[in-house]
């Protein structure tokens, strides 16, 4: 696996063009503006190099030198702590303790969430989407506490929040819809040119 890793000496991330957890990585990398190649895998493409790489066959799948990464959260960090500026944690160990559940309840409830929409007949995604809408509006008044999430500055939970707002007009939800805080919170995550940059065309077409 070194051997393979080691062929590439640029970083390079495995992607989908339409999922979010790549988006986020990609969100990742444009905030902190790493030089990246990235390969998008088109849905049911299988790639050889990421199966010698990654055991899981999944994406994201980030490599960088012998390096190879892959799960969300584990990518997130490794960026953040390999390119610190800008930061995207905070330093305060209970506050990085209070980011890092709020990215697992971000995974559960509203990743999984889109998951549940696109796994389901339509019946069942109906529930599924009221559960999402459920969850995200009984959040709204985190939304208003700060400008970001939990935070006076962006941090990696906006990084995996930013997806999942973009994605919900694409199921069903439109953010109209949604308390006034939650939109505005959107709006102001779809305005950073970081976000704008990490979009891919597949994307760019859900809105």
């Amino acid at each position: 696996m070194a051997l393979i890793a080691n062929r590439r000496s640029v970083m390079t991330l495995f992607s989908a063009p339409t999922c979010p957890r790549c988006h986020s990585v990609r969100i990742v990398l444009a905030e902190k503006d790493i030089t990246v190649d990235i390969h998008q895998l088109e849905p049911g493409e299988k790639s050889e190099d990421l199966s010698d790489l990654n055991p899981y066959n999944s994406v994201p799948t980030l490599v960088d030198r012998e390096l190879v990464l892959y799960g969300t959260q584990v990518i997130h960090e490794y960026l953040d702590e390999r390119f610190p500026h800008p930061p995207l944690m905070p330093v305060d160990p209970v506050a990085r303790a209070t980011a890092r559940l709020a990215l697992y309840r971000v995974e559960m409830d509203w990743y999984r969430g889109l998951e549940s929409l696109d796994a389901t007949s339509d019946k069942q995604a109906a529930k599924a989407r009221k559960i999402l809408h459920e969850s995200l509006v009984a959040a709204s008044e985190i939304f208003a506490i700060k400008p970001y999430f939990l935070s006076d500055e962006f941090s990696l939970v906006d990084a995996a929040i930013a997806p999942v707002m973009w994605r919900l007009p694409h199921y069903g939800i439109p953010l109209e819809k949604l308390p006034a805080p939650i939109r505005d919170y959107a709006r102001r995550m779809f305005a950073r040119d970081a976000f704008r940059q990490s979009l891919t065309e597949a994307e760019k077409e859900m809105h």
